[in-house]
């Protein structure tokens, strides 16, 4: 017998390959795009003058004194980057059980950014907050009898957000995952004068296997206690969790959310999206970063195409915004293309 589909002159009527077949429908059809606009790059800081230090986990990702962050910033600004997200890396002796440095308004971060403030004053500037940085214990809150004490930890969090905002960032981005910490942070902003001082929460942080690169990146690699991080960081194997942790920092008066990791996650933004039509960010974390860079220096894929098509994905998904390590080779790529 015939087959009447494969010899009918018109088959097939729909062809969807031929938007496929020419550069002008490829762009027109195009359901997402990425542009520099929403890129974020991540930077380490650390104490001292001409220092840069090389992150054995992230290759060509580094530490930098101020005084060297500034020269990296030049080319983040040159390259149109709209923000930047500052992460500290302090020394063991500076840090104790209450991570008393991080609400010091002479400390690293603060110092770092009234630097950039005075020089780019345009550029976005969001400062990380939560203790895990400056604890000896390396949590990212106060450790008392052997478990995180979240009402505690939220007190020493408005004090470290309040320094931060006073020094001039434009953004506090909670990463702590403690219940409340939102609306106390947002109450003591607006109490002291700070009500345009953004709030950019990581309402959906998972206890991921991903960040061990940034933990050494940091410094906070080594807990030492008989707790893990997954007390206040979510479970990987929800998702539900996550629309509650995400509904909640909204209603507490976030300006944004973050999602963390990305790629793992990609349907919790995509959900997100879907259910709140909110600015959500992804945050390709350090181990996606490392993956796909040592995966490609073998040889094994491409990394530009590599790069991109990752950022695209969660464009995709629907975030807004993307912090990523690749930042700045993702923004020459999208200028060159």
């Amino acid at each position: 017998m015939k087959n009447l589909f494969t010899t009918s002159p018109h088959y097939p009527r729909t062809r969807m390959r031929r938007n496929r077949g020419n550069v002008f429908s490829k762009l027109i059809s195009a359901e997402s795009a990425l542009s520099v606009n929403d890129l974020i790059m991540p930077l380490f800081v650390v104490e001292g003058k001409g220092v840069s230090q090389s992150i054995e986990s992230m290759p060509n990702i580094f530490r930098y004194s101020p005084d060297k962050v500034l020269k990296v910033v030049e080319k983040i600004v040159s390259l149109e980057i709209p923000a930047i997200a500052l992460f500290p890396k302090i020394e063991d002796s500076l840090k104790d059980k209450s991570g008393s440095l991080a609400y010091n308004s002479d400390n690293l971060i603060c110092e770092t950014v009234r630097l950039i403030k005075s020089e780019f004053p345009n550029l976005g500037v969001i400062c990380d907050v939560a203790l895990d940085p400056y604890t000896d214990h390396g949590h990212d809150g106060l450790l008392i009898n052997d478990q995180i004490d979240n009402d505690e930890t939220i007190k020493a969090l408005v004090k470290q957000s309040l320094v931060q905002a006073e020094a001039g960032c434009d953004a506090i981005a909670p990463s702590d995952m403690m219940d409340g910490r939102v609306s106390a942070i947002r109450d003591a902003l607006d109490s002291k004068g700070l009500k345009d001082t953004q709030i950019i929460s990581y309402a959906a942080k998972y206890a991921s296997s991903f960040y061990g690169p940034f933990r050494e990146a940091v410094g906070s690699n080594n807990l030492k206690n008989v707790i893990d991080k997954s007390s206040y960081q979510m479970n990987p194997a929800n998702s539900d969790e996550a629309m509650r942790e995400i509904s909640l920092d909204i209603n507490e008066g976030s300006d944004m959310i973050i999602i963390k990791p990305g790629m793992p996650y990609l349907d919790i933004i995509y959900r997100a999206q879907k259910e709140f039509n909110f600015p959500i960010l992804a945050y390709q974390v350090s181990g996606e970063y490392s993956m796909i860079f040592h995966i490609s220096k073998k040889g094994y894929i491409d990394y530009e195409k590599a790069v991109l098509e990752s950022l695209i994905g969660f464009k995709r998904a629907g975030a807004c915004g993307i912090l990523s390590y690749f930042s700045l080779d993702a923004a020459k790529m999208l200028k060159n293309t």
